[in-house]
């Protein structure tokens, strides 16, 4: 008997969405970044007893040693379902994909793109894509990985070998720049996984953003996901007079500037026939006087059709920035229960500290967004917006406000040097531009949230989110020679970076006491969980302990919080695992309390976000390890999966 093709079909959309119960098929666990997940046999009663499944290495830590102090491991890899080979797949930092078995960590499968190792961008991927050509009925290239590389290439790969999809581009390959456009080598490159809505495969790109005033513009880029042809492209600069942004910006914006890059992951509502773009500040990030204007659709969330790129709606978070506050995390697709029904509802954190949530489909803010005036007293030529938005009815991930009063030390000695600095800083709360003495910055560009995000337990309405504290100090000085530094300061060091074409070097660095520690009061790292439903925070715990820290290392824990990049997972097993912090530890979390119910040290730190499976009755739980650049400590290579003990039969 012939079967009906809607049965069948049927049939496959049950067996996806069973399987995506146990597998974790997209970088985030779905395509709107929730970061959770309905698996449980790992749960708050024996996460004690977790211990290392296995552990794999790529190798890398030996192949790109030279290179290695320039990169980060910020992978998360994916599960394919069974019909694509049922393999955990990664990227690497520099770019090579790997396929392991999920249940040994055994390598089937390795290819490597060979990039370019040009220019100054770190090296790093945090992940790649998946995606089911369903008209090609099980054939070669049916099953599809999307990676994309620091030296801006789009590469298609067969998920079940590896092999190259001849049919997608040049043979496997989409060029993502071309020279006319601005390209330099090194200037631009691709950090986060492209994202695939209804047949097309929509992609960001990285800008080095702070160390001229015109960069390349961050154009989103839309392919076809089986040709590779271009379908559409997005430019959040206008290009000319008729740009429904041209008001905002100056006369010759493309000349003037660059960025407003997506570097962040996007998000995909394939139902809707949406994506979820955020986007980066506009280059130069600290110096503004030549983009006068808001420089709409920079420090944005912008929504876009997925089939053609027509703009939906958007939202601008800070207009004319000049704090390197990026839109820095993956916009998160949940839904809200207001009034007993259910809300299609994006939600974007910041750099900021603040909570946004609307509507999915209209922008409409969900909770009440205001224009507030914020400090106008900046350096000659800059003409800084009047007015921010804010989210009051949500609470700020972090306290804003250091002054002489709050000042923090170990000593009153210390505690009093630290008083005197801020005395002495230009000072006048969040959004206090950078001037020619020393500027108070809290938070600096690391954050507040950053990429790593939040995640979301749909049933509870709950949010999860890793924050950074610490505060910074920056200047701008007047440009006599040409300096070279990092872009964020690593290990207490000095920023200094000359911005070519503007008048000015920005100088930042760590707001620390004699001691070499904050001079805000810890914890300097913290996670923390809000009710979305309400608007109320559950708890807030420190993340991170700095016994690694001091100059001499400590065999006991302070957990006073430390930086953190990478993000966390959330289960229905009551947890919340996270790695993120500069200790080489991977923690577990009560989500109900946010008591820390299990910890593991790690070979290296593990600033990437984890991902859970289910293969042969037996829960997984794997993070990345390999260290990050701006850390300034110990590198490596390492895949690391923990569950349960095996159980005798």
């Amino acid at each position: 008997m012939k079967i009906p093709s809607v049965i069948l079909l049927l049939g496959a959309c049950l067996v996806t969405l069973s399987g995506a119960a146990q597998d974790w098929p997209y970088y985030r666990g779905d395509q709107g970044g929730s970061g959770f997940s309905a698996l449980e046999q790992i749960n708050s009663d024996n996460v004690g007893e977790l211990e290392v499944a296995w552990q794999y290495r790529s190798g890398e830590a030996e192949t790109f040693a030279e290179q290695l102090p320039r990169s980060a491991l910020e992978t998360t890899p994916i599960l394919l379902p069974e019909a694509a080979g049922g393999h955990l797949v990664f990227c690497t930092a520099f770019n090579q994909v790997i396929a392991l078995n999920p249940e040994t960590g055994a390598e089937r499968w390795r290819f490597d793109p060979k990039i370019s190792l040009a220019g100054d961008r770190p090296f790093k991927c945090r992940g790649v894509s998946w995606w089911n050509d369903t008209r090609s009925n099980g054939a070669q290239c049916s099953q599809r990985i999307f990676t994309a590389t620091h030296d801006r290439r789009l590469i298609a790969l067969d998920a079940r070998s590896g092999k190259l999809c001849e049919s997608f581009g040049d043979h496997g390959t989409v060029k993502l720049y071309t020279e006319e456009e601005g390209f330099v080598p090194g200037d631009i490159g691709s950090v986060s996984p492209p994202v695939v809505v209804n047949g097309t495969v929509v992609i960001g790109s990285a800008v080095v953003d702070f160390v001229r005033a015109h960069t390349p513009r961050g154009t989103v880029k839309a392919f076809d996901a089986r040709s590779g042809a271009l379908r559409w492209q997005f430019e959040p600069i206008p290009l000319d007079a008729k740009a429904a942004n041209a008001d905002q910006w100056p006369a010759d914006a493309v000349a003037a500037s660059g960025g407003a890059n997506a570097w962040a992951p996007l998000s995909v509502d394939e139902t809707r026939d949406l994506v979820f773009i955020p986007t980066g500040a506009p280059s130069p990030d600290y110096y503004g006087a030549l983009r006068l204007g808001d420089n709409r659709y920079a420090n944005s969330l912008v929504v876009l059709r997925g089939s053609t790129g027509e703009m939906v709606w958007s939202f601008q978070f800070v207009h004319h920035d000049v704090w390197d506050y990026d839109t820095p995390a993956q916009p998160m697709l949940v839904d809200l229960q207001r009034d007993g029904k259910t809300v299609p509802a994006v939600v974007q954190l910041t750099k900021q500290g603040f909570v946004f949530v609307f509507h999915r489909e209209t922008g409409e803010p969900l909770f009440p967004i205001i224009e507030q005036a914020v400090p106008q007293l900046a350096v000659a030529g800059e003409q800084l917006s009047a007015t921010q938005p804010f989210s009051p009815k949500l609470p700020s991930l972090l306290n804003h406000d250091l002054n002489t009063e709050n000042a923090w030390g170990l000593t009153p000695w210390d505690r009093g040097a630290c008083a005197k600095k801020i005395a002495g800083l230009h000072n006048q709360g969040l959004f206090t531009a950078l001037a020619e003495t020393p500027t108070l910055m809290l938070p600096g560009s690391l954050g507040g949230a950053n990429w790593g995000g939040g995640v979301f337990w749909p049933e509870r309405q709950q949010l999860v989110v890793n924050v950074n504290t610490a505060p910074f100090v920056g200047h701008l000085k007047p440009t006599s020679s040409t300096e070279k530094g990092e872009h964020l300061p690593p290990a207490g060091r000095t920023m200094r970076i000359t911005m070519a074409g503007t008048p000015y070097t920005v100088v930042v660095e760590s707001l620390m006491s004699p001691l070499g520690i904050p001079c805000s009061e810890p914890p300097w790292g913290k996670l923390m969980a809000i009710d979305l439903a309400k608007g109320e925070v559950l708890w807030e715990k420190p993340l991170g302990s700095v016994h690694e820290m001091a100059p001499v290392p400590l065999p006991f824990d302070i957990n006073w919080g430390t930086p953190n990049l990478g993000g966390a997972l959330m289960t229905a097993g009551k947890l919340v695992f996270i790695g993120a912090t500069m200790d080489r530890r991977f923690r577990a979390f009560s989500a109900d309390s946010g008591k820390m119910l299990w910890q593991h040290t790690l070979p290296v730190d593990a600033p990437a976000s984890p991902m859970t499976y289910q293969r042969g009755g037996r829960q997984y739980v794997v993070i990345a390890a390999g260290g990050h650049h701006m850390y300034q400590r110990p590198m490596g290579d390492y895949i690391v999966a923990f569950a349960l003990p095996l159980k005798d039969k």
